[in-house]
C-alpha cells in the first residue's frame, strides 16, 4: 500500500490533536492546524517544500495568534471573582487604625483587612476587592 503525502500529514494532524487532548497544551492545537494546512497544500498538487512551508507558515502564524491573545493583561487571581469567590462580598468595619488596616467578621472568623480604596477610610460597610494570603482588601461600595 502506497501512501500519500496528505495522508502522511492527516495522520500527523491526528496525533498531534490525540496529544494536544492527552495532554491539554493548546499549542500542540495550532500545530496540528499547520499540519491540516500541509495535507490541503498535498491535495493541491504542492510538492514537498511547498507543503512544509505551508504547514510551518500556517503553523507559526496560529501559535503567533493564540500567543498575543493570550498575552493581554490578565486579572491577577487576588483580584479575580472567577477564582476567588469572596470578591464583592460584603463586610462591615466597626473601626480603622491610623495605618489604614482594620479587624473585621467575615464567614465566622476574624480577619485582617486594608483600605485599598481612594481618600480616608471610614467605618461602615465595604466591599472586598481583593484577597492576599490573609488580608482582605476593602473599598467602599460603588467604588
Amino acid at each position: 500500500m502506497d501512501w500519500t503525502a496528505s495522508t502522511w500529514w492527516w495522520l500527523g494532524t491526528a496525533a498531534l490533536v490525540a496529544a494536544e487532548l492527552a495532554t491539554g497544551t493548546f499549542y500542540l492545537l495550532m500545530l496540528a492546524v499547520g499540519t491540516a494546512a500541509a495535507a490541503l497544500a498535498a491535495h493541491a498538487g504542492l510538492g514537498q517544500t511547498g507543503q512544509l512551508i505551508t504547514g510551518a507558515l500556517v503553523g507559526i502564524a496560529a501559535i503567533a495568534v493564540w500567543h498575543q491573545r493570550r498575552g493581554r493583561p490578565v486579572t491577577d487571581t487576588a483580584a479575580n471573582p472567577d477564582v476567588n469567590l469572596d470578591i464583592g462580598s460584603r463586610v462591615r468595619v466597626e473601626a480603622w487604625t491610623a495605618d489604614g488596616t482594620a479587624r473585621v467578621h467575615y464567614r465566622g472568623a476574624a480577619w485582617d483587612a486594608r483600605f485599598a480604596g481612594q481618600g480616608a477610610p471610614e467605618p461602615g460597610e465595604h466591599v472586598i476587592r481583593a484577597v492576599l494570603g490573609n488580608q482582605l482588601m476593602l473599598d467602599r461600595p460603588g467604588a
